[in-house]
């Protein structure tokens, strides 16, 4: 009886999937927008993007101030330089680095996840996954529950049904691309 015990839990341990994240103690140095803040790592500067999710742009060369983007770039600066700890916790479904040589993180704020905090003031909306992020779930659960209560950018035209279902259907196509080059490789 004791060697099948032992032996079921050898076999529990090595099919469950642990999964270890890795992650870093920075400091801020500079505030960005709303999902982009410049942190210390190491005595080095990196940019970051925030990872899964898209604010209203405030700084984009190309386009206007959108609608509560000032909010969003606000409550992000004000978060970050109030935190007692900034942890940068990189998924292991995305790449560390975007295209612009960006770190792509999940920001935790005094062990508060910043990502969902935005969306949950409806600053922001969940946007650019490629993969199964860990936390996307909570994510959309916020999201869900922010739209049905018109906060912030859920209460403005521009983020009617139509354009995030636009949003939805690219994420999908990505998503799906992203899986089958991984398959190939």
């Amino acid at each position: 009886m004791k060697k099948i015990f032992i032996l079921s839990i050898f076999l529990l341990l090595i099919s469950s999937k642990v999964v270890f994240a890795k992650s870093d103690v920075v400091k801020l140095s500079k505030c960005v927008d709303g999902d982009t803040a410049k942190f210390i790592i190491n005595g080095k500067e990196y940019s970051t993007r925030f990872l899964a999710i898209d604010t209203p742009e405030t700084k984009h060369p190309k386009k206007k101030v959108e609608p509560y983007g000032k909010e969003a770039s606000k409550y992000t600066c004000d978060s970050l330089k109030n935190a007692k700890k900034i942890v940068l916790e990189y998924d292991s479904n995305s790449t560390e680095e975007d295209k612009y040589g960006r770190k792509l993180a999940w920001i935790f704020v005094d062990d508060e996840l910043l990502q969902e905090k935005l969306i949950n003031k409806g600053y922001a909306k969940v946007a650019y996954l490629y993969d199964d992020y860990k936390y996307t779930d909570r994510l959309k659960l916020k999201e869900k529950e922010a739209k049905k209560s018109k906060k912030g950018i859920w209460s403005d035209e521009e983020y009617t049904d139509d354009n995030n279902l636009l949003d939805t259907i690219l994420d999908k196509i990505f998503s799906y691309i992203r899986k089958e080059i991984k398959s190939m490789l």
